[in-house]
């Protein structure tokens, strides 16, 4: 029976220090459970607004992205166009050009041939010179013997009558 007792005190003490304790503490529990609660709302509302605004905020910069987006694509067709436009043109130029060049080199080859043809006629000409030049050399170098023959025959004419009694 002692042990009895000893429980029975035990339990006794238990519930006379430890009891009202723990219904304190389950007090406690219950208001911070309450606090947590209304914590956790808060947090809740503000977490949920604050989604919202970066939802929102979100919302704007892809507007402004798909705004930006559309100009840039504008003007880089534009660029594009007018790039195009410009290369079109260089080319029309370069074709054109090259048109004039082809002209240019037939018109430079007929007239290289058209000098050909009178450096060649000249040459002829300048053949034909040489052979009447040779001729006329045939020709002085005659003289030239005949001349000599007709001093010869001059000073043999001016030494006879030198010679002659007057």
């Amino acid at each position: 029976m002692w042990r009895v007792g000893v429980y029975d005190q035990i339990k006794k003490a238990f519930q006379d220090v430890v009891a009202p304790e723990i219904n304190d503490l389950r007090g406690e529990l219950r208001r911070l459970d309450q606090k947590i609660d209304g914590v956790n709302a808060t947090f809740g509302a503000k977490l949920d607004g604050l989604n919202a605004t970066v939802g929102a905020k979100i919302e704007g910069l892809d507007n402004k992205i798909d705004g930006v987006n559309a100009t840039l694509g504008q003007k880089i067709d534009g660029v594009g166009a007018s790039l195009g436009s410009k290369i079109d043109a260089a080319d029309t130029r370069v074709t054109s050009f090259r048109t004039e060049m082809l002209s240019m080199k037939g018109e430079l080859l007929a007239e290289i041939r058209r000098l050909d043809t009178r450096i060649d006629s000249v040459d002829v000409r300048i053949g034909g010179m040489e052979v009447r030049s040779d001729r006329l050399d045939a020709r002085i170098d005659g003289l030239d013997r005949h001349l000599q023959i007709a001093i010869d025959i001059r000073e043999r004419l001016a030494a006879l009558e030198a010679r002659r009694p007057s």
